[in-house]
C-alpha cells in the first residue's frame, strides 16, 4: 500500500509554454484580475511565451487596444495611496519603480497627484490613524518613541523635513529631536 504512494514531487512543474492567441487570452486573464505595468505584464509573459517576440507582440497588442498603460496606473495607484492610505510621496514613488514603471514617470505623476497636498497635514492623519487610541505624548516623551516613530513616517514615505517640522510641534520637549536633525539623511 505505502509503494503506491509516489512521494513529495521533487522538481517544479514548468509552465506550460503558448504563442499567439493564446498567450493574449493569458494577459487578459491577468490584466482581469489586477492591473499591470507594461514591465511586470512583459516579465510574466515571457515566461510562458515561446519565445519574447512572442510576448512583445502581446504587449503591442494590449496597448493598442488601450488595456496596458503606465501613466494611468500610475495615475490610479498614487491617487489611491494619498486618499486610502495617506502615504507620503518617497514611498510611492519607490512601490511603482518597484511595479516596473518608469522612474521619470512615476516622479511625473506623484508630483502630479500630491500638487497642493500639505505634508504636515498628511503626517498628522498618518499619525492619528495609526497611534489611534494610543498617547503620542508618551512615545514623544522619550528618545526611543521618538525614533520609533520617525522610522515609521519615513517607511511611509514622509520627507525628513516634514516629520521634523510636525514632531516638534508634538513633542513635549522638541531637543529630543536634535539627534535625527544630527543624522538627517537628506
Amino acid at each position: 500500500m505505502l509503494d503506491s504512494y509516489p512521494g513529495p514531487m521533487t522538481s517544479e512543474a514548468k509552465p506550460r509554454r503558448m504563442e499567439g492567441e493564446q498567450l493574449l487570452r493569458y494577459a487578459l486573464r491577468a490584466l482581469g484580475r489586477r492591473a499591470y505595468s507594461i514591465g511586470e505584464l512583459r516579465e510574466k509573459l515571457r515566461q510562458r511565451a515561446v519565445s519574447d517576440d512572442e510576448a512583445e507582440d502581446v504587449l503591442r497588442r494590449l496597448r493598442a487596444l488601450g488595456y496596458l498603460d503606465d501613466r494611468k496606473l500610475a495615475e490610479s495607484y498614487a491617487a489611491a495611496r494619498l486618499e486610502n492610505e495617506g502615504l507620503g510621496r518617497i514611498r510611492v514613488v519607490r512601490e511603482l519603480r518597484r511595479r516596473k514603471v518608469a522612474p521619470q514617470l512615476a516622479e511625473r505623476v506623484v508630483a502630479r497627484v500630491y500638487a497642493g497636498t500639505d505634508e504636515h497635514r498628511l503626517v498628522e492623519d498618518f499619525l492619528r490613524r495609526k497611534y489611534r487610541g494610543k498617547p503620542l505624548e508618551e512615545l514623544l516623551s522619550e528618545p526611543k518613541g521618538v525614533a520609533s516613530l520617525y522610522r515609521r513616517l519615513r517607511s511611509a514615505g514622509f520627507t525628513h523635513a516634514g516629520i521634523t517640522a510636525v514632531l516638534r510641534r508634538l513633542a513635549p520637549d522638541p531637543d529630543l529631536l536634535v539627534p535625527l536633525e544630527e543624522d538627517s539623511p537628506e
